[in-house]
């Protein structure tokens, strides 16, 4: 099994690596991110969880390491978390099952191995 937190530490090392050798760049990918996450018409926790979907239906576990992080940081539930899984793996098909696994193992690594239901 995969380490989230290690595989978010360092994507978190690298940012900060390519940050410090193309600072406009990643400033300019931080801003985005900070601006599309902020709470509007969807609530963070809503964009957090469909950020998850897309990070699994790529297969890039950074991605879902951050975001499934920032979904558990959130106040997603486990079931949400599931049920977000279960619309990446309609859209994804048999990889995004893999990479399904994958997120789930990863919210309950962030989330302590807690697996609330609701």
């Amino acid at each position: 099994m995969k380490d989230y937190q290690s595989v978010a530490n360092n994507l978190q090392a690298g940012m900060g690596r390519l940050g410090e050798a193309n600072p406009e760049t990643v400033a300019a990918f931080q801003q985005l991110m900070g601006a599309t996450i902020r709470p509007g018409s969807l609530s963070t926790k809503v964009k957090e969880l469909i950020a998850l979907a897309i990070g699994i239906t790529v297969r890039c576990d950074g991605c879902i390491a951050h975001h499934a992080k920032a979904v558990y940081q959130a106040g997603a539930t486990r079931s949400e978390v599931v049920e977000t899984i279960g619309v990446a793996i309609l859209m994804g098909g048999g990889p995004s099952t893999a990479y399904g696994v994958d997120a789930l193992a990863a919210y309950d690594q962030f989330a302590g191995g807690r697996s609330a239901a609701a």
